[in-house]
């Protein structure tokens, strides 16, 4: 006769499933307030050239 353990497997909630966020990607790793900052800055530029003489 096979032991059998006491314990309770509960179903996998990811089976199948790419989980993007554990792969590594190349390129710069940019926080959001380094993106909204970078924003600001360059829609001040694009307004500057836009109504400079």
């Amino acid at each position: 006769m096979a032991k059998k353990d006491n314990k309770i497997s509960m179903p996998q909630t990811g089976a199948g499933l790419v989980r993007y966020f554990d792969e590594e990607s190349v390129g710069p790793k940019l926080s959001p307030e380094h993106v909204l900052i970078l924003t600001v800055i360059l829609a001040i530029f694009c307004f500057v050239l836009r109504y400079s003489a």
